[in-house]
């Protein structure tokens, strides 16, 4: 996972010609393009052909793997500006095809009914450890190399109120309360820029959520994960560099396929953010079986 001055460059598009844009992928050692990416870039490339209007919703499906090698493209169809409202749809294209598909509606800020189920009670995120720390003092019965993946440096920070998240492989109940925000302040006040790093983070967590029932038997199988579609409604503005609370349950896994719903809450206790994620969770052979 990149930092965020990497990141933040990520997400500041090529502009090619008009409604089309480019975007590249960290130089790391990646199998394949991380989902929060390409729906953060694909995010820029529709406000940036919607001034003066906030994304409220969003709707992504992830088509085709991702090549982290080659930049991705990004064609903006401006399929209807109103009054009040506009819809943007984004393709995502390498080698030829798409791999990522996005539509977003954007409206003119606007005045009324203000309403908002409330955060849940939990400890405040200077209280609670970070995965490092755990890491550190409770030792881990995972593998090395998932150790290390949990021990890196990232762009955005978490706090997992789960004690033993990343520490152990014991199934857990499907829900996930994580705090989350930016891991260094963001040197722009742009409502869109931090739309787009929300979108980019939340993709991070929520099939851990719709696996941590299943963790003893995923320990022992062979997995295949990817994001398949993601749903966003941005209810009131925030900060990505501030404490969010990433509040995530699963209520069903099948077909190879976990749902999970999610809330993000101001710290002050305001609901922002709304996600729905299906992800593919595919079991196959037991782990060294012939």
């Amino acid at each position: 996972m990149p930092d965020l001055a990497t990141v933040l460059d990520l997400l500041d598009l090529e502009a090619l010609e008009v409604n089309l844009f480019r975007g590249r992928s960290p130089q790391e050692d990646q199998q394949r393009v991380f989902g929060g990416q390409v729906a953060g870039q694909a995010l820029v490339a529709a406000g940036r052909t919607s001034s003066g209007r906030s994304v409220h919703s969003l709707q992504a499906y992830f088509l085709r793997p991702g090549d982290p090698s080659i930049p991705i493209l990004y064609q903006v169809d401006r399929i209807r500006d109103g009054r009040s409202f506009s819809t943007r749809r984004v393709t995502a294209v390498q080698h030829g095809r798409p791999i990522f598909a996005l539509s977003a509606s954007f409206q003119v800020p606007e005045q009324g009914i203000d309403r908002s189920v409330r955060i849940p009670d939990v400890p405040a995120p200077e209280s609670v450890p970070t995965v490092q720390e755990r890491l550190r003092e409770r030792g881990s019965e995972l593998p090395p190399e998932e150790i290390e993946w949990a021990s890196r440096e990232r762009s955005i920070e978490m706090r997992h109120l789960d004690p033993d998240e990343y520490i152990t492989n014991a199934d857990k109940e499907a829900r996930n309360l994580v705090w989350i925000r930016a891991s260094q302040p963001v040197p722009s006040d742009d409502p869109l820029l931090h739309q787009c790093l929300i979108t980019y983070a939340s993709d991070m967590t929520l099939i851990d959520t719709a696996m941590r029932p299943h963790l003893g038997t995923l320990a022992t199988h062979e997995t295949q994960i990817a994001s398949l579609d993601h749903t966003m409604w941005f209810h009131r503005a925030c900060r990505a560099d501030e404490w969010l609370l990433y509040v995530q349950e699963s209520p069903t896994v099948s077909g190879s396929r976990g749902l999970t719903n999610a809330q993000l809450f101001r710290r002050s206790g305001e609901l922002v953010v709304s996600v729905v994620q299906e992800g593919l969770i595919r079991v196959g052979a037991s782990k060294g079986a012939a």
